[in-house]
C-alpha cells in the first residue's frame, strides 16, 4: 500500500493545461505548460481534431512537444493538455498473435480485445546483482548459430549486416524455429511493403501463433519509430515476468538511433559524433540493458544493426557491439555466392557460449574454426590452384572436408535444425577431422623414410 501511494504521488494531475506559442518543423512549443519529460499531451484543435505529443525537452520558458501524427490544422493558441505523465501501455496473454503500432495500439484488423494489465513504458532495467548467471541454451533453429555461436537464455546478440544481406528473413526463420515460449518482433523504420511480407512470408502462421508484432514503418513520425522499441520491450518484459522465456528481435537498432538523432536535433541538442547527438548513445544501453534474466523469465535479445557502406566500425555498430554479449556477422560476399545464412562464423562471437556449452562441443566448434581460417588464409593459392597439397596440413584437412563442413554452414530458409542435432553433427564433422589429421600425419612420417633409403642407394 506504501509503494502505491508513492506511485500515484510520481503522477502528476491531467489537468494540467498550456497553449501553443510557435511551431519550428515539427517542434511545438508550449508557453505554461510545466509538464515532465517523456509526458504524452494533446494538442486540441477547433474542428475537434486532436494530435498526440510527447515532451522532448525546454527552450525557456517554453516546453518542447514532438508530435505522434500530422499537425495539420494546429495554430497558435490552440489548447494543450496533459494526457500522462508516465507513458504506459496495456498487455495480456491475449496480444499474442496481434500486430501493434508504435503506440501500443491493434493494428491488424482483428476483434478488440480487453488488455488486463497495464505497464511502464520506461521500465528500469534489472539490478546487476539481482540478474542471475545465463547456464542454459536458447535454440534458434539455425545450425551455424546453435553450434558455433550458441545463444544462452537471457543473453543478448546484435545481428550485424548491410542493406540486403538477409537479417529480416533471419529474424523469421528463428521466431518458426527458437524454442523460446514467446517471440516479440519490433519493426523499427521497414519499408510498408515488407510488413506484411515479413508477417506471411518470413514469420508465417506458426510463427505468429506465439508472436507478438510491434511496427513503425519508415513514414512513421520520429516519436513512433522510437517508442515501438520500447513497446516492445515491454510487451517483451510482462510475458518474461510471468515466467516464461521470451524471444526479443529488434529490426534494427540503426533506425532506432536514427529517429533519436532527429528528436535530439529538433530538441536543440549539438550533433556530436557523425551527427548523432549525444542522446542517442546515452538511450542505447538504457534500451539494450533491459533485456536479460530475472528471477522468474528471461529475454533473449537478437538486436539487428544496419551496418552503413558495410563499415562494422561506424559510430552505432561499434557502440552496440561494446554494449551487447556477442555479436552475429552477416557477410553480403556470402550472401552474394548464394551462402544461406549469409553467417561469417569467423568474424562472430557469442561471449556466454564458454557457460553453456561442454568441453566436447567447445572442442568441436573450436576444430571448425581453425579449419575454416585456414582455409580463408589459402583462399586466394588455392582459388588460382597454386597451393601444393602437403604445405599446410589443416589446409589439406579443410579442403577434404570442404563439402561436409558447407552443408553444415548452410541450410535452407524454410529448414529448421533442433539445438541437439546441430550440437550432435558438429562433434561428429570434429570426429571426422581428427581421423583425417591422424591419417595425414601417418602418411607424412612414412614418406620421408621412403625418400631417405632411396637417397642413400
Amino acid at each position: 500500500m506504501l509503494a502505491f501511494k508513492e506511485h500515484i504521488q510520481k503522477i502528476l494531475p491531467v489537468g494540467l493545461t498550456g497553449s501553443v506559442t510557435k511551431i519550428v518543423g515539427l517542434t511545438v512549443a508550449v508557453s505554461d505548460f510545466p509538464a515532465p519529460l517523456g509526458s504524452v499531451c494533446e494538442i486540441e484543435a477547433e474542428n475537434g481534431h486532436s494530435v498526440e505529443a510527447e515532451v522532448i525537452g525546454f527552450q525557456g520558458e517554453h516546453t518542447l512537444l514532438l508530435p505522434y501524427d500530422e499537425l495539420t490544422g494546429i495554430r497558435r493558441g490552440n489548447r494543450v493538455k496533459l494526457v500522462q505523465s508516465v507513458p504506459g501501455i496495456r498487455v495480456g496473454d491475449q496480444l499474442l498473435g496481434r500486430v501493434l503500432d508504435g503506440r501500443g495500439q491493434l493494428i491488424d484488423g482483428g476483434v478488440p480485445v480487453a488488455l488486463p494489465h497495464r505497464v511502464p513504458l520506461h521500465a528500469e532495467p534489472t539490478s546487476p546483482l539481482s540478474r542471475p548467471r545465463i547456464d542454459a541454451p536458447l535454440g534458434t533453429g539455425i545450425r551455424a548459430i546453435d553450434g558455433l555461436l550458441t545463444c544462452g537464455r537471457g543473453q543478448r546478440l546484435g545481428i550485424f549486416a548491410g542493406s540486403g544481406v538477409g537479417k529480416s528473413v533471419l529474424m523469421g526463420q528463428m521466431a518458426r524455429g527458437s524454442t523460446a515460449d514467446v517471440n516479440v518482433v519490433v519493426l523499427v523504420g521497414e519499408r510498408g511493403r515488407e510488413v506484411r511480407e515479413f508477417i506471411e512470408k518470413d514469420l508465417g502462421p506458426e510463427g505468429l501463433a506465439r508472436s507478438v508484432l510491434i511496427v513503425a514503418t519508415s513514414d512513421a513520425p520520429a516519436l513512433q519509430r522510437l517508442r515501438a522499441a520500447f513497446v516492445g520491450t515491454a510487451v517483451a518484459e510482462f510475458f518474461r515476468d510471468q515466467g516464461r522465456d521470451v524471444l526479443l528481435m529488434m529490426d534494427s537498432v540503426t533506425r532506432f538511433a536514427l529517429a533519436q538523432r532527429e528528436i535530439g536535433l529538433a530538441a536543440g541538442e549539438p550533433p556530436a559524433t557523425r551527427g548523432y547527438p549525444p542522446s542517442v548513445f546515452s538511450l542505447l544501453p538504457r534500451l539494450l540493458e533491459r533485456s536479460g534474466r530475472n528471477d522468474r523469465g528471461s529475454i533473449t535479445g537478437f538486436y539487428t544493426v544496419l551496418v552503413e557502406a558495410d563499415d562494422a566500425n561506424e559510430p552505432i555498430s561499434d557502440t552496440v557491439r561494446g554494449i551487447l554479449d556477442g555479436h552475429i556477422m552477416l557477410s553480403r560476399k556470402l550472401a552474394h555466392q548464394a551462402h544461406w545464412p549469409a553467417v561469417d562464423v569467423l568474424a562472430s562471437i557469442s561471449r556466454s557460449m564458454p557457460d553453456i556449452t561442454t568441453e566436447e562441443h567447445r572442442a568441436a566448434a573450436a576444430g571448425m574454426r581453425q579449419m575454416l581460417a585456414a582455409y580463408r588464409d589459402s583462399e586466394d593459392l588455392i582459388s588460382i590452384g597454386a597451393y601444393q597439397t602437403g604445405s599446410n596440413h589443416l589446409v589439406d584437412v579443410s579442403l577434404k572436408m570442404r563439402e561436409q563442413i558447407q552443408q553444415y554452414l548452410q541450410q535452407g530458409m524454410n529448414e529448421s535444425a533442433a539445438l541437439e542435432s546441430s550440437i550432435e553433427r558438429l562433434i561428429g564433422l570434429e570426429t571426422d577431422r581428427v581421423s583425417l589429421a591422424k591419417t595425414d600425419s601417418t602418411e607424412g612420417a612414412e614418406e620421408p623414410v621412403a625418400v631417405a633409403g632411396a637417397t642413400a642407394q
